[in-house]
């Protein structure tokens, strides 16, 4: 029974070791103990351990073998999650480390972009103050002709009396 207040802290590591155990396909209530108290109390363990020292343990040879051969697929299988575990942090690692500096790249970029056409900008603004300024200071000057009118306006006859061709005669 879990979780009884008279239950140790060590009967509770041990159980869960035993369940650990009992994961495997072989293995029993009755086995895991007895692994258990021959300090074969993990998986790794027990794959690392010859089917000899399993024997030892009290158990029988034909279950020994067969509890050894699954111990080692389980730990093979568990060792691959832990290198692709492994390869998966480090991938991540590496890929954050690339997305940083590809973010600074970006923002240096950016920040000369930013930059560049901050003065172009006033580059423009320079310029078209200039124009104003010119174009306010300029007049334009004035010429009189000969007739005493400015410009070169043609000049319009107010009556036909002040045509060329009626006074001709």
């Amino acid at each position: 029974m879990h979780g009884v207040a008279s239950e140790t802290m060590a009967a509770k590591k041990g159980s869960s070791k035993i369940e650990a155990l009992t994961a495997l396909p072989g293995v029993g209530a009755a086995t895991a103990k007895k692994l258990v108290s021959a300090k074969i109390d993990t998986v790794g363990k027990l794959a690392s351990a010859g089917v000899k020292k399993i024997e030892d343990a009290g158990v029988s040879a034909a279950v020994a073998k067969k509890i050894s051969a699954a111990a080692k697929a389980a730990d093979k299988v568990t060792g691959a999650a832990k290198k692709t575990a492994t390869k998966a942090k480090s991938a991540s690692k590496t890929s954050a480390k690339k997305a940083t500096a590809a973010a600074k790249k970006t923002a240096t970029k950016a920040k000369g972009k930013a930059k560049s056409t901050a003065s172009k900008a006033k580059a423009v603004a320079e310029k078209t103050v200039a124009k104003a300024k010119d174009a306010t200071s300029m007049t334009v000057p004035s010429k009189k002709s000969d007739d005493g009118r400015k410009g070169a306006t043609l000049k319009v006859p107010r009556s036909v009396r002040d045509m060329p061709w009626f006074n001709k005669k």
